[in-house]
């Protein structure tokens, strides 16, 4: 029969079998608890994007209101392949002026008052009256399992926005 002294054992290192399954437990939780942190980074991205629209469109309700001209916001969506050629943000259009809010990395539903909700694959342009009226409707911002919807609505101009 073999002795091991105490010398020996010392230098038989290694981890046993419960600590192997201790470690990895560990890290299975870590996993869980990492990955819907990690899905969740296009959020902020997300929110940006939607408050910029909404900062447009109530920048041009009020421009149109103060300078007594039709105000227009151009929504462009590209595959992120196209380049804009020009970006026209506060340039006079025959109408008015124009801002433009551009994305290619969501994806954008309009609906009118008197038609269901579409894709947006051309560019849409939402216009803002002196009076203080609109074209209104919906707009449906998606990007993974985020929506938010901003209304406007024709009569007042007035946008508001909720999540879905």
């Amino acid at each position: 029969m073999t002795r091991i002294s105490a010398a020996d054992a010392w230098l038989q290192r290694g981890f046993t079998l419960l600590e192997l399954l201790l470690v990895l437990g560990i890290l299975g939780m870590l996993a869980t608890l990492a990955v819907p942190a990690l899905r969740s980074l296009d959020a902020p991205s997300f929110n940006a994007q939607v408050r910029q629209a909404t900062g447009l469109l109530n920048n041009a309700r009020r421009m149109a209101v103060v300078q007594g001209q039709t105000t227009q916001v151009e929504f462009v969506i590209s595959d992120g392949n196209a380049q804009l050629a020009e970006e026209t943000d506060g340039t006079a259009s025959q109408t008015g002026v124009t801002r433009r809010w551009h994305s290619d990395d969501l994806e954008l539903w309009y609906a009118n008052n008197t038609q269901s909700s579409q894709l947006v694959r051309e560019p849409l342009l939402i216009s803002f009256f002196p009076e203080g009226g609109s074209t209104g409707g919906e707009l449906l911002f998606r990007q993974n399992q985020r929506i938010r919807i901003v209304a406007i609505d024709p009569f007042s101009g007035r946008v508001n926005f909720r999540d879905e």
